[in-house]
């Protein structure tokens, strides 16, 4: 009945068109004067995600070269 094997996408592309398009909701919502304020914010929000998703990616990365390999616990080896 339904194919569910179809990509979904998150965030399509979209032209020049599009970006007018949006530009003009966001000036409209906002105001021209309010508009650098808002896009200086959105800069400094992605930045600081950025950043931590960079630093969470090496921590994990610096755990996995740091801590060694540990073998699987086998049944004959349990002491009681």
């Amino acid at each position: 009945m339904f194919d569910l094997n179809l990509p979904v996408a998150i965030l399509p592309s979209f032209g020049w068109q599009e970006g007018l398009v949006i530009l003009a909701i966001v000036m409209l919502i906002f105001g021209p004067k309010k508009l650098p304020e808002v896009a200086e914010a959105m800069g400094k929000s992605i930045r600081k995600f950025k950043n931590a998703s960079r630093e969470m990616e090496d921590g994990i990365k610096n755990e996995l070269k740091s801590d060694p390999p540990r073998r699987p616990i086998d049944e004959g080896d349990k002491t009681e």
